[in-house]
């Protein structure tokens, strides 16, 4: 998957703007829904991260932290933003999605379940207040929809946002052969010099009703 920098992105991002979460509302939810202690992270987000699903007709779905968004508004890869507070950002930035609670919140015996795993992410100039995450290289780990399984209760699908080490452009931990289960985000963070997130959001997902 390439997050390419074009207008449809820019529209659809600047459409959700006035939705922003707070950074104190979002650790609030992590700390509500038990996002940090089983992400065994150290939460203390200092970018508020925007995730955005673009649809195929209409305007794109934000995600705003804790809220449950229907599976099929998940389908298409969602865009990355960054709120930027009065200065650019620089360097490179790791966004990584993982599924807490796969197969099921009561039996999350598989997780982590890693959704997406990219690097490479450059912070465009600041348009109404965002800062469009854009990236031409393709991703450790691609896109992979949510899919809770029949009859499951909705999973904590967790986005987190990281600066970019050295290490990671030339880490061999995780490639496109590896299973996506069992996965660790805290651990492959430690193991390529990551640090703690940078910034995050989280959604709910549950099966599709016909499911």
């Amino acid at each position: 998957m390439r997050f390419l920098a074009i207008l449809t992105s820019f529209v659809s991002v600047c459409f959700v703007h006035a939705q922003h979460t707070s950074l104190n509302q979002v650790k609030q939810a992590f700390q509500a829904a038990k996002v940090a202690a089983d992400t065994m992270i150290v939460f203390n987000p200092s970018i508020l991260l925007d995730v955005a699903f673009p649809q195929a007709v209409g305007p794109a779905v934000k995600v705003r932290a804790g809220v449950q968004l229907p599976r099929n508004e998940t389908a298409i890869p969602p865009t990355f933003s960054i709120v930027a507070n009065g200065r650019q950002p620089r360097g490179e930035f790791v966004v990584a999605m993982v599924d807490l609670d796969a197969p099921t919140p009561q039996m999350p015996n598989i997780s982590q379940f890693r959704h997406f795993l990219g690097g490479g992410f450059i912070p465009l100039k600041a348009r109404d207040g965002l800062s469009l995450l854009s990236n031409s290289t393709p991703a450790v780990s691609e896109f992979f929809q949510p899919t809770p399984p029949a009859g499951s209760d909705p999973h904590r699908y967790v986005f987190l946002l990281y600066a970019q080490s050295k290490a990671f452009a030339t880490q061999t931990i995780v490639d496109p052969t590896r299973s996506l289960e069992f996965f660790s985000i805290s651990q492959f963070a430690r193991d390529v010099g990551l640090g703690n997130p940078l910034g995050g959001t989280f959604m709910r997902v549950g099966p599709d009703p016909t499911a």
